[in-house]
């Protein structure tokens, strides 16, 4: 039977929140850090207080260090309204959008033995064109990092490239024979929910893009 417009719509929720499970790790890092350095500051603060004479030049750094990470932490925790879909955003260039998703899974596929990299046409530049939809865009880079992750056997790096001006292409990359990174992949606990062919799909075609999908590739322009 096939499935409804309301049921599809459902599978890419799914999706949406699948991809957002795997990058909280590194949101959670970027709320936890500023809380850990804004405690150690308070602790030295209070030193500094009760100290005979009070240095108020040394309480002024102390103070100005948590109010620059009270700052990053509000920010931090403001950058969650990134991921509503329904959220107006103000568009974001084509290398700000691919170095957000390096930096939010980076880590985690370290961790599973496969390596990011960015090739040097997504470098930052001037007068880049701004895309809209800032927020789909994110999560149909993470979908298409996920597929090829979780889809083709014996990954051991993930290349992306520019596809002209307007798009970008993903390619995966068998890890050589014998590498050290196979070891962390005989550890790996499967995945019920990897993100598969249907999953990708699903996503992009809720999010109103297309891709186009091969066995270690995958493709889609930036204009919905």
């Amino acid at each position: 039977m096939k499935s409804s417009p309301s049921a599809r719509s459902w599978i890419a929720a799914g999706v949406r929140h699948e991809l957002l499970t795997r990058a909280l790790p590194a949101l959670r890092h970027d709320m936890t850090a500023p809380v850990s350095v804004i405690r150690m500051a308070v602790l030295m603060l209070k030193r500094q207080v009760a100290a005979d004479p009070v240095d108020p030049a040394a309480c002024e750094d102390r103070v100005n260090l948590i109010d620059n990470q009270v700052s990053e932490l509000v920010g931090a925790i403001r950058s969650l309204r990134d991921w509503e879909l329904a959220t107006t955003d103000d568009g974001i260039t084509r290398s700000a959008l691919v170095a957000q998703c390096m930096t939010l899974m980076r880590s985690a596929f370290d961790l599973h033995g496969v390596a990011l990299e960015v090739d040097d046409s997504l470098s930052a530049q001037e007068d880049e064109p701004l895309w809209p939809h800032a927020a789909a865009l994110r999560y149909l880079v993470l979908g298409a990092l996920g597929y090829l992750h979780d889809g083709v056997d014996e990954i051991g790096a993930i290349r992306i490239e520019a596809d002209g001006a307007d798009a970008l292409r993903l390619r995966a990359q068998v890890r050589e024979p014998g590498g050290a990174s196979a070891v962390l992949d005989a550890h790996r606990a499967p995945r019920a929910l990897a993100i598969d062919l249907v999953a990708l799909q699903n996503l992009a075609e809720d999010l109103g893009y297309a891709v186009v999908l091969e066995a270690d590739t995958v493709r889609f322009a930036l204009a919905a």
